[in-house]
């Protein structure tokens, strides 16, 4: 550029900044309307193509985006599916451990009920047997007591009764005995 307008001013004639004379006009003339013709040639034939891959650009960085915001609204959508499975699977927890907090104490009462059944039975049998061997006891004190009376008596008569009166009381006293032994 330096070196153009040195030689615009060499060949200028005297007084003028530079020389334009009609070469000069016609030239510039011509190179104008070369690049006017140059600038609308590209536009034709460029504009197009460049027009194209910016909408194509466009389009693609609109599809990006696009598929960025069906992704964050799909992952927004698993986040809040997911939340709720938690929540739902919390919930099925606590449920869970209700049934089982519930089963358990319903199995501790059936089990007490059932030691407290089984206590009153042996309780029961104690009770029976306890019986049962007072009964018997008093059956072999009873023995014993005519065992020991009989015993006395037998003793005391010896000494206060002859063996014919002896004899018979001892009959009648057999005969009382079987008599009473039956009626039992």
């Amino acid at each position: 550029m330096l070196t153009l307008t040195v030689f615009l001013t060499q060949a200028a004639p005297e007084g003028r900044l530079f020389g334009l004379d009609n070469q000069t006009v016609i030239q510039i003339a011509i190179q104008l309307f070369n690049a006017i013709v140059l600038a609308v040639a590209l536009s034709v034939i460029l504009y197009k193509p460049a027009k194209e891959f910016l909408r194509k650009r466009s389009d693609g960085i609109q599809s990006k985006i696009n598929e960025a915001e069906t992704a964050a609204a799909k992952a927004n959508e698993l986040i809040a599916e997911y939340e709720r499975k938690l929540k739902a699977i919390d919930q099925e927890r606590e449920k869970i451990l209700e049934e089982a907090r519930v089963k358990a104490y319903e199995e501790s009462k059936q089990m007490l009920a059932e030691a407290r059944q089984e206590a009153s039975e042996i309780k029961k049998r104690a009770m029976e047997s306890m019986a049962e061997e007072k009964k018997r006891l008093k059956e072999e004190a009873r023995l014993y007591i005519i065992e020991v009376a009989a015993e006395m008596a037998k003793k005391y008569l010896a000494e206060a009764i002859d063996d014919a009166v002896q004899e018979r009381i001892f009959e009648e006293t057999i005969a009382q005995l079987e008599e009473a032994q039956w009626r039992n």
